[in-house]
């Protein structure tokens, strides 16, 4: 096994227990104030806790809430509610083997298909069979090769 596929098995790995997390929503008010309120935890308590303002608080909770909080922020807040922030990246196509093979067969598409205008400029045009088999063959190149340009 090449080195780089190694790697991508072992971020497979470390990625695996985000998918159920993938799933879930986020609370319409945030998870700060969900969960503070949940636990019964006034705002001033959190202030406390934070030692802030209560408006500062407020404001923590507005900011979540609209996505414009800083992960120090988050880890702070989830100190002072006895949580711990759980930060990752999970693969919008449900694995990173997913992922690379949509990419490559994207890459792989735009690759066939230029060159069959190409061909097709010259009466030599592919059938649609042909093309699908070029595509399918150039997509497991690039799967192989894992070229930067992969990822334009």
């Amino acid at each position: 096994m090449s080195r780089l596929k190694l790697q991508i098995a072992q971020l497979e790995s470390k990625l695996l227990p985000y998918l159920a997390i993938n799933q879930s929503i986020i609370p319409p008010i945030g998870w700060i104030r969900t969960i503070r309120l949940t636990l019964g935890i006034s705002l001033v308590q959190l202030a406390n806790k934070l030692s802030i303002s209560k408006q500062s608080a407020q404001e923590l909770e507005a900011r979540e809430k609209e996505g414009n909080i800083t992960l120090k922020s988050l880890k702070e807040a989830a100190k002072a509610l006895d949580m711990k922030l759980v930060y990752g990246f999970v693969p919008i196509d449900g694995s990173l083997e997913s992922l690379i093979e949509r990419k490559a067969k994207e890459l792989a598409t735009q690759i066939v298909m230029r060159t069959s205008n190409t061909m097709k400029l010259e009466d030599q045009e592919n059938s649609a069979l042909r093309l699908k088999k070029a595509i399918e063959e150039r997509t497991q190149e690039i799967k192989y090769e894992l070229p930067k340009s992969l990822w334009d």
